[in-house]
């Protein structure tokens, strides 16, 4: 009988399969680490300039429409427990090749705008603890966090394995700056220096009602809850993901959404809406007014630390998921270049690290967190859609169902938020569509090749595993699964 941490033959290419290493805790803390970081460090001020000192409930609800989608994630994950979340389950329902090579290429430059959201809160907290006066929309922001996407790049060339233990510490570190946040939100509170009439305080714009208010709002809050659906790339290094994944994904997101209407009350009570929206470091200003003694360098280095985990997690997706659409014929094969040294896709690095910095220059970072949220949301709509197609699939092995309601609810509010009819600016759509226009090129400049040169069908050889290219990232370049290698040789050939 194998044990769960023991390696499983029958793997990928006829190579060993991943180890199943992650049990309860280790998986809870792996989801909260990744929901954790730049959006509620970087975008609670945003919100509350948006909808003013009810702050809290923009984030509440964003918490339940990523609870509903939660649920469908279950059931698929549990029904194919592979590695290529949303691009699988949208293949499977739709057997479109197009709409799931779009699906991954959202999912893409989710990552890109992450992570360019999360350098631009580096260079304002790094700012903040050198006492710097820099200007939100300034040049000198925008070269520190040029600057610091440079060097996660070169981070990354150098190859970066994540490590679950690692994921540990830095879910750690994110957590306590929250932490941190509500326990000087209490103590200013006992001292009697919170105003919670701020609370029921609705700021609404010229033209707009409460209800278009908060459901703006609640469009940018939604960017603190994502990262739940990447724990689906982990399935197959789960113990008994059926059975784990359920109870553990609701708790990690539950906990997560807690914290986060904790610290949005917090927040507001002791610092007015209006002052928590200017700038880029709203929690930095809560601690520095509950709590005046509190170092603010090392809170600066605690948001630091934890933005720099959210850019670093998502460039690395970026890339690698790049690399995999390259090799899986869909985008152009210069892409899945791999380094001798490092092993390490440096072409895919170097085309995400450009795109990231023109999303730097040209957009603020209200602009890439609503993206951000809006690209998730066309994806989570998909999904609850998706979930529903599938329920025909029936499958022997035991697995999650979601009430079907649960699944309707996900796809109606999702696809609300992410319309023009929940009060989104337009920028998320211009900044969106130029970075979906660059897939749609490269797609076709491959379509193109591959139909005149090739002479062969564009198509995803091994979808089931789009998500899981770290085995190819740290393998030699001539040990890669008997499809590509197909590919390989029938490129050879002509």
């Amino acid at each position: 009988m194998t044990t769960a941490t023991e390696t499983v033959e029958n793997g990928r290419g006829g190579e060993p399969s991943l180890k199943r290493v992650l049990g309860p805790g280790l998986l809870l803390l792996f989801i909260m680490g990744d929901i954790l970081g730049t959006g509620v460090y970087a975008l609670t001020g945003k919100v509350a300039a948006q909808v003013g000192g009810i702050v809290w409930l923009p984030f509440l609800c964003a918490f339940i429409v990523a609870l509903l989608t939660a649920f469908s994630y279950l059931e698929l994950v549990t029904k194919y427990p592979q590695a290529a979340g949303a691009a699988l389950y949208a293949q499977r329902a739709f057997k479109s090749h197009f709409f799931t090579f779009i699906v991954a290429f959202t999912v893409m430059c989710s990552g890109l705008t992450s992570s360019a959201s999360a350098s631009k809160a580096f260079a304002g907290n790094l700012a903040a603890a050198f006492g710097w006066n820099v200007d939100e929309h300034g040049m000198d922001l925008k070269l520190i966090a040029g600057g610091f996407l440079l060097l996660l790049m070169l981070v990354t060339l150098r190859g970066v394995s994540e490590s679950v233990k690692l994921n540990v510490v830095l879910t750690c570190v994110e957590l306590s700056g929250l932490l941190i946040v509500i326990l000087v939100g209490f103590w200013a509170m006992s001292q009697g220096q919170a105003d919670f009439s701020r609370l029921t305080e609705v700021n609404v714009a010229e033209g707009k009602t409460a209800f278009s208010a908060v459901t703006a709002a609640t469009a940018l809050a939604f960017f603190a809850m994502v990262g739940f659906e990447d724990s689906v790339n982990m399935a197959e290094e789960t113990k008994d993901p059926v059975r784990i994944f359920p109870k553990i994904l609701l708790l990690g997101l539950g906990l997560t959404g807690v914290v986060y209407v904790l610290v949005a009350i917090t927040s507001v009570s002791l610092v007015t809406p209006e002052k928590l929206g200017e700038g880029s470091t709203p929690l930095l200003q809560v601690v520095q007014v509950g709590a005046p003694a509190f170092p603010t360098e090392v809170f600066a280095l605690i948001t630091m630390f934890a933005v720099s985990n959210t850019a670093l997690l998502n460039m690395l997706m970026a890339s690698r998921l790049l690399y995999g659409l390259a090799h899986e014929g869909v985008l152009p094969r210069s892409l899945g270049k791999v380094s001798v040294k490092g092993r390490t896709p440096y072409v895919s690095i170097v085309f995400t690290t450009l795109l990231a910095l023109g999303l730097v220059w040209f957009s603020n970072l209200t602009a890439l967190g609503g993206t951000t949220a809006l690209l998730l949301l066309c994806v989570f709509t998909v999904v609850n859609i998706a979930v529903l197609v599938l329920r025909k699939d029936r499958r022997d092995t035991k697995h999650f169902t979601t009430p079907t309601i649960m699944a309707v609810l996900g796809a109606i509010t999702s696809a609300f938020l992410a319309s023009p009819l929940s009060g989104r600016a337009t920028g998320d759509y211009v900044v969106a569509g130029w970075l979906l226009l660059v897939g749609i090129v490269l797609g076709v400049i491959t379509f193109m090749i591959n139909r005149f040169v090739y002479k062969r069908e564009t198509k995803f050889a091994d979808v089931e595993h789009l998500g899981d290219v770290e085995w190819e990232v740290e393998h030699p370049s001539n040990e890669v699964p008997p499809l590509r290698d197909a590919l390989r040789k029938q490129d050879d050939a002509e």
